[in-house]
């Protein structure tokens, strides 16, 4: 291997990585969205599904990209957490967020290191989202930093 396809080896794993957690992300969101209930529900279903959408899209884009970079997208979803109270769901969904925020910092890092803009700039976007998304998690639960 060249020392090219041995960075485009490491991007690929890394959005890989970053795909299997969307996927499992898109189960949850949509599971919670599904399962619950209670007074506080019918506002909070909509968000679990918004961002099941939300997910969906990142998942392609990292598809698209790792396609484009010579590889396989994964097919298989990380751990998907679910059901419980609805306060437990949203806690889960935080932790996932913040999860998925760490992840793509540490990714972005990598893809700047080896000089891959345009997958930089992709997940930062998608970083973007996600911080979004635990911002919304935080509004909701009433504990935001």
């Amino acid at each position: 291997m060249t020392k090219t396809d041995d960075d485009k080896k490491k991007i690929i794993d890394a959005l890989n990585i970053d795909r299997s957690f969307e996927l499992a992300a898109i189960l949850q969101y949509m599971g919670h969205h599904y399962e619950a209930e209670g007074i506080e529900s019918p506002a909070v279903i909509d968000i679990f599904k918004k961002t099941a959408l939300d997910e969906m899209k990142h998942a392609e884009l990292l598809a698209e990209r790792i396609v484009y970079l010579g590889g396989i997208p994964v097919q298989k979803a990380a751990s998907v957490k679910r059901g419980g109270e609805m306060k437990e769901m949203i806690k889960e969904d935080l932790a996932s967020e913040n999860e998925a925020i760490a992840r793509y910092k540490e990714h972005i890092k990598l893809v700047a290191t080896l000089g891959d803009s345009t997958t930089r700039l992709m997940l930062e976007g998608i970083l973007t989202q996600e911080e979004g998304h635990a911002d919304t998690w935080e509004t909701t639960l009433g504990t935001r930093k």
